[in-house]
């Protein structure tokens, strides 16, 4: 009679124990299953960002320099880029000093 108790009070604490896990585990998969969804609408919505990007980025103007293209026109298109790097550098400068007035005056 008391291995028959033994018995039974280990088999239905295996039993208790193999359910718990068991759902313990379905709830991870209904987590894992709702966060893969999740990533998939993300994964969307950054696909159609790309695709608007690329989309803006084919009506800009290409930039493309060919062997037998005219020196001149490449030059004068250099010549216009570094305006613009020097315009944005300018502006930069004058942000930096900015910061480094109003760090200046926190430090007093």
């Amino acid at each position: 009679m008391l291995w028959f108790t033994v018995w039974t009070v280990l088999v239905l604490g295996a039993a208790t124990g193999a359910f718990l896990l068991g759902r313990s585990l379905w709830r991870k998969v209904q987590d894992l299953g709702a966060a893969a969804a999740e990533a998939s609408d993300a994964f969307a919505r950054l696909a159609d960002q790309v695709d608007a990007l690329a989309d803006a980025a084919g009506r800009a103007e290409p930039v493309r320099a060919d062997l037998f293209d005219d020196t001149h026109v490449l030059r004068e298109r250099v010549a216009e880029l570094r305006r613009e790097a020097a315009g944005r550098r300018v502006v930069r400068q004058l942000r930096h000093q900015e910061t480094y007035t109003r760090w200046r005056a926190y430090s007093r």
